[in-house]
């Protein structure tokens, strides 16, 4: 139970050039007035019981849609879907929910929509309104919620019962900070006990943290089903190009077993290298020595502006620290066949005790989206080992003191 498989799916719309070839179409059906538009076509994927895969893409690549006629609200216009096991669904914000009914009321609506029984309904309103933490405004219309208590009664009703398959559109992105923490904790709660989670985000940390697969869609087809890390390096160097460069975007982004590397190829790096406090080449810092990385760039054409930046990341993907000498301060060499070093200080390395990757990226102003020049994923690998500091647990530490204060007695 939990499987989800899809054989060549596709969704098109109509998109009639007016209201009255609309009328015309629905009068002699036998004579089609309209155009199909694409939306999604030709998916093949299949996502078995128990596995968390993360749906990825641009704006418009069709991912809502996907969740859409994998949860029944929308048909599809060819293909296949074949569900196993009870599903449960968060999609847009306050779907199914009416606005001029209660709270309450629209919990025993939704409740129904899934199978429950008002008595079932009954049993499980306490847990519902608990973990919402909305107080009183259960019994209030929901047209008086703000976005955020929506999503929490909407994110309460739909994981009440644990389901086989949970799918889950962006709509946790609206919650504070508190309820998401909520919400991804009971996620994995159910990901422990063998629920196949199927989710859209476009936070690389979620994805990274919670899925085993990544699908990565654009303009309406899978580009890549791989690991997370790789779809997201990809998808990353997706979006830095521009759209003439997305049009043949193969010819902008390689990959190997080990790394994604793309961009224009206007400016480029040559080589990276990273240096312990002795000078030497290392691939093995020590926590608290200084280290520094030293990076080689060539202009190839003459650029109005260019940045160098680096993203540092732990063995999971996660993306621990990163700069650019935009933001620093420093400003590059311009001019077309110009060669220079760029050396970043690292002084008493923090990191902890785990391997670590380093991402370079040579772009225009003070982020890649603006001109990407060349990306490079996993320029550098390397270890941190034990240093003369005292030990600590996690990816960074912090430079900590203690000490023990004479505290006055207890009154009896």
């Amino acid at each position: 139970m939990g499987r989800i498989a899809v054989e060549n799916l596709g969704k098109a719309f109509k998109r009639y050039p007016s209201p009255l070839a609309r009328l015309k179409e629905w009068l002699n059906p036998a004579r089609p007035r309209h155009e199909a538009r694409w939306v999604l076509r030709h998916l093949d994927f299949a996502i078995e019981a128990g596995e968390t895969v993360g749906i990825v893409g641009r704006n418009g690549a069709g991912k809502s849609t996907l969740l859409k006629m994998l949860t029944g609200t929308l048909a599809p216009t060819e293909g296949r879907i074949a569900l196993e096991g009870r599903v449960a669904a968060l999609l847009e914000l306050g779907m199914g929910f009416h606005g001029e009914f209660t709270g309450r009321q629209n919990v025993y609506m939704a409740g129904q929509l899934m199978g429950l029984g008002r008595e079932a309904v009954d049993d499980l309103m306490p847990a519902i309104t608990d973990f919402a933490e909305i107080g009183d405004a259960i019994d209030q219309p929901v047209r008086t919620y703000s976005s955020g208590m929506q999503v929490r009664l909407a994110f309460s009703v739909a994981t009440a019962v644990r389901p086989d398959i949970l799918i889950v559109d962006e709509a946790l992105a609206v919650g504070d900070a508190y309820f998401q923490h909520k919400c991804f904790r009971r996620i994995r709660e159910f990901k422990s006990q063998g629920v196949t989670l199927l989710f859209v985000s476009h936070d690389p940390l979620a994805v990274k943290s919670l899925c085993h697969r990544a699908i990565l869609l654009e303009k309406g087809a899978v580009v890549m089903d791989d690991a997370p890390d790789r779809v997201l390096d990809y998808y990353n160097a997706l979006i830095a190009l521009d759209e003439d460069a997305a049009e043949a975007h193969a010819a902008h982004i390689s990959q190997d077993s080990r790394a994604t590397r793309s961009g224009s190829g206007k400016a480029r790096i040559v080589s990276a290298d990273l240096l312990a406090a002795d000078g030497q080449p290392t691939r093995i810092l020590r926590h608290g020595e200084d280290a520094r990385l030293v990076v080689r760039c060539r202009v190839d054409a003459p650029l109005p502006d260019l940045t160098l930046g680096f993203l540092l990341r732990d063995r999971l993907g996660n993306e621990i620290f990163g700069t650019n000498t935009y933001h620093l301060g420093q400003p590059l060499p311009l001019e077309a066949g110009t060669v220079f070093d760029v050396v970043f200080d690292l002084p008493g390395c923090p990191l902890g005790l785990t391997s670590f990757s380093i991402t370079l990226a040579l772009h225009r102003a003070y982020n890649h989206l603006e001109d990407n020049y060349d990306w490079w994923d996993q320029a550098l690998t390397f270890e941190v080992a034990q240093g003369a500091s005292p030990l600590f647990s996690g990816v960074a530490g912090l430079p900590v003191t203690v000490s023990v204060l004479q505290a006055a007695p207890l009154a009896s």
